[in-house]
């Protein structure tokens, strides 16, 4: 099963991007996971290709219309897809990494990038979208948020990374931060690595990350921490 993105945007030439370099490029170019971007203009109602209209009950900006989002939606997937609809807008649920594990584990995913101050709130009940938050910041566009998702989920994606060991070993997997890495010189501008990681005895160098991580992660993201100890 290929993993099989489709994303929805106003900025098509935006895709693959950084997705098209690197990893998830070679990826791409060896089938391991496909990817679609379509212009939503093209499902438009008018001769002018509106897809915004002005808020209701007055206000700044323009609104996504929920008729030719519809229309956009329909046409990549049909009632049949088993793929997720995902809306990307700093109001959703933080993207996770156990969310990111679902995705890539699954057939893929639609992704509705959004504009202007949103899309009409009957989308997403009407289209059942999925609301995701990458970050607590605003972004002029939810294209920068579909990359970062789509990066998150290829990479995990069999046959991507090297080792699958990659992608279980790192920030988030166990519900902590990451400890530190080190590699040659073994000497670098005066600071050396820990002697544990040079010991050979992997029980204390296991040990030491675990504690490590803890650190980091008490110090940096004690939300993560409560929640791993309970």
């Amino acid at each position: 099963m290929t993993f099989r993105a489709t994303v929805l945007t106003l900025y098509p030439e935006m895709f693959p991007g950084p997705l098209g370099h690197a990893l998830a490029g070679r990826a791409l170019a060896n089938g391991l996971w496909a990817l679609q971007a379509v212009q939503i203009r093209d499902h438009a109602l008018d001769k002018h290709r509106s897809v915004d209209d002005t808020p209701a009950g007055g206000g700044l900006g323009m609104v996504m219309r929920a008729d030719v989002l519809a229309r956009a939606i329909d046409a990549v997937s049909p009632p049949d897809d088993p793929r997720p609809r995902l809306l990307m807008t700093p109001r959703g649920r933080p993207l996770t990494q156990a969310r990111v594990r679902d995705l890539a584990a699954g057939p893929g995913a639609v992704i509705l990038c959004g504009r202007f101050e949103g899309v009409d709130e009957r989308i997403i009940p009407g289209r059942n979208l999925e609301e995701v938050c990458v970050g607590d910041v605003v972004l002029s566009g939810g294209e920068a948020a579909a990359l970062l998702t789509l990066d998150a989920c290829v990479r995990l994606i069999p046959g991507v990374m090297g080792k699958t060991e990659s992608g279980t070993e790192e920030s988030f997997s166990d519900g902590l931060l990451e400890y530190p890495q080190y590699t040659r010189p073994q000497l670098f501008e005066g600071a050396g690595i820990p002697e544990v990681l040079t010991s050979g005895d992997h029980a204390k160098i296991a040990a030491w990350r675990r504690a490590q991580a803890l650190a980091i992660t008490r110090e940096r993201r004690p939300d993560l921490l409560a929640k791993a100890e309970k």
